[in-house]
């Protein structure tokens, strides 16, 4: 039973549950399952009717969505704090994420700042472009069978290749 909670679930099991979360979101709530509109909720949340893209009634509109964003952090964190990360076989992050980019040293070159600060404006601007992320579009929009999300999946996995077999190799010096 504690493998259960200590190994990442197969596909087999999670798919099913992603799929099951999102057709309750439907069915209950007419709700789409996503994530990215949080950050527009939380930015009306924050600085209401200073800008005028975030001047709507948030409560109404996305207090759902965040709760259910924010709601399992409690719950994940709670373990984390009453195990340490050793009784968990956790002891060597260096195969997670390249060392070479993920490194404090790394950060702080220019190369690592125009990294870090332009990957994320990317992510955030294509996000906001093209009206959601990959969970939004790939769960919600193709089981919705719309085609704009068949594109914007589309678009993602060529991004990813590009990125995965263009991009890396030339930033990750051999």
């Amino acid at each position: 039973m504690t493998d259960l909670w200590h190994r990442p679930w197969p596909w087999y099991v999670t798919g099913p549950l992603v799929g099951l979360i999102a057709v309750s979101l439907l069915a209950i709530g007419s709700k789409q399952l996503g994530v990215s509109s949080n950050l527009r909720h939380l930015c009306a949340m924050l600085a209401p009717g200073k800008v005028s893209y975030f001047g709507y009634d948030w409560r109404r509109e996305g207090l759902w969505n965040l709760v259910f964003i924010l709601g399992p952090h409690p719950v994940a964190i709670t373990p984390a704090a009453v195990t340490s990360l050793a009784k968990l076989g956790i002891r060597d992050f260096s195969g997670l994420v390249p060392h070479e980019l993920f490194t404090w040293h790394m950060l702080l070159t220019p190369r690592g700042l125009i990294m870090f600060v332009g990957g994320g404006f990317l992510i955030g601007f294509g996000t906001a472009y093209a009206g959601g992320c990959t969970s939004g579009h790939g769960i919600t929009g193709l089981a919705g069978l719309q085609l704009a999300s068949l594109v914007t999946v589309i678009a993602f996995f060529a991004a990813g290749a590009a990125a995965s077999f263009v991009v890396l190799p030339l930033l990750v010096p051999r």
